[in-house]
């Protein structure tokens, strides 16, 4: 376990809460307006965390008329961000279904070059039905034949940005060399899925490759991660299913030849803090009061590939048998499973249960005073659930301000958090080792 916390700021919308956007207390700037973006990078710069996480959907959502996403591509957000800001990593997540290997490359590379490298990549394998036809595709990959993909995938683009040594690059003007002979190399990757010539025309990138972030906790998403993700995202009701998903996740690393240190588990906390446990308590449930429960309903049924919940009544307690088998889904299939734990423990209403989705789509939510929150921080760190924090304030950027003036502080004289950056990588905010090349 690191020494200290690591904090990233997930930017979602508004907030987090489906409900954020039509809050108060949110901001009044477009989603389309980069000044949003710029604000909240700037705080969380101000604030010391070591990333900021944009996430992506590939396609438009059936509840868009009464819930906003975030609309700007990702990658370019981040490019702007690099001239904006000179510490915060930079995280962007892009797709293996539908990104070609030599494109996903480039850009990333690019990304870590413009900010002297502060680039992540969160790895997803694209389960979004409504995705495929954008694409060309008759219908979306299996759970299966995604993370096949996504394993030959991984060798082609490390292959792509081991392609240049670190010392290719002469520019030696005087000489009239600009690159060292022998130092770039073709990949010639001939594949069941990809055929990749290379080399990458870009140079290899500051931190060598970009951090890779995963957020699969199936199994099959666990055993991808230890054997690529050096931070995962993971979505964790109670604290004892998170650090049985942490010694798991370890112990598949340690299994895969990796050193568990280098793989990082960061669960989503989505909090609504107030300066008193009643504000906070408030805050919430006018958060909860402004949400639609049909909006709820068709989230719930997109999260289990499209399940009809219809004929659920709102509140009356739920059961297993309410949903599809996990194992039948071809959606996200491990934060089905997370939602069938919740069930199974508390047997919660269909109303509480798309209450308490709307707060953080299964990332644990609570609502209490700054103490409170670094108590719960410090707690899950110190008792084996999570090395950091994915940050996902219910409302933005009110929640992260007060998270920044009022959290940080706390988990800095408990010496959990920096007093300043030490570094200006993502790799060496996170405690990373620097790549070797492959060849």
């Amino acid at each position: 376990m690191s020494q200290q916390l690591h904090i990233n700021l997930f930017i979602h919308g508004r907030g987090h809460h489906e409900a954020a956007w039509r809050h108060a207390l949110a901001s009044p700037l477009a989603l389309t307006d980069i000044r949003y973006h710029i604000g909240l990078a700037r705080k969380a710069e101000q604030g010391l965390f070591d990333s900021i996480f944009l996430a992506d959907t590939l396609a438009v959502g059936d509840d868009v008329t009464h819930a906003p996403r975030t609309w700007l591509e990702p990658i370019t957000v981040l490019a702007a961000l690099t001239g904006v800001t000179s510490h915060i990593g930079l995280i962007a997540t892009c797709s293996t279904t539908y990104t070609t290997p030599f494109n996903l490359a480039r850009q990333f590379a690019s990304l870590d070059h413009m900010s002297n490298g502060r680039a992540g990549w969160n790895i997803v394998t694209t389960w979004l039905a409504a995705a495929s036809g954008n694409f060309g595709r008759s219908g979306p990959l299996s759970h299966e034949d995604r993370y096949l993909h996504a394993e030959e995938y991984m060798q082609v683009v490390k292959g792509l940005w081991d392609s240049w040594s670190d010392d290719a690059v002469l520019d030696d003007r005087a000489s009239g060399d600009y690159a060292r002979p022998g130092s770039i190399r073709a990949l010639n990757h001939e594949g069941p899925h990809y055929q990749v010539t290379g080399p990458l025309n870009i140079p290899r990138c500051p931190q060598g490759r970009p951090v890779f972030v995963q957020a699969g906790s199936s199994d099959t998403g666990r055993r991808f991660a230890a054997r690529h993700a050096e931070a995962v995202f993971t979505a964790q009701m109670e604290k004892a299913t998170a650090r049985k998903f942490y010694a798991d996740l370890k112990r598949i690393a340690l299994s895969e030849g990796r050193n568990p240190e280098h793989v990082l588990v960061l669960p989503g906390l989505s909090p609504v803090i107030g300066s008193t446990e009643a504000e906070a308590q408030r805050i919430s449930s006018e958060l909860n009061d402004l949400s639609d429960p049909e909006v709820g309903r068709k989230r719930l049924s997109g999260r289990f590939g499209g399940h009809d919940f219809s004929h659920l009544p709102l509140d009356r307690p739920l059961s297993p048998d309410d949903f599809p088998d996990p194992a039948a889904v071809e959606a996200a299939r491990s934060r089905t499973e997370v939602i069938l734990g919740l069930v199974r423990r508390e047997k919660p209403t269909l109303r509480q249960l798309l209450g308490y989705m709307a707060g953080a789509r299964g990332h644990f939510v609570t609502a209490g005073t700054p103490e409170q929150i670094a108590d719960l921080m410090e707690d899950w760190f110190r008792d084996g659930a999570a090395d950091g924090f994915n940050l996902m304030p219910p409302i933005l950027p009110t929640m992260l301000d007060v998270f920044v003036a009022e959290v940080v502080p706390l988990l800095q004289k408990r010496r959990l958090f920096r007093y300043e950056y030490a570094s200006n990588t993502l790799r060496a905010h996170y405690g990373l080792p620097r790549p070797d090349l492959l060849f």
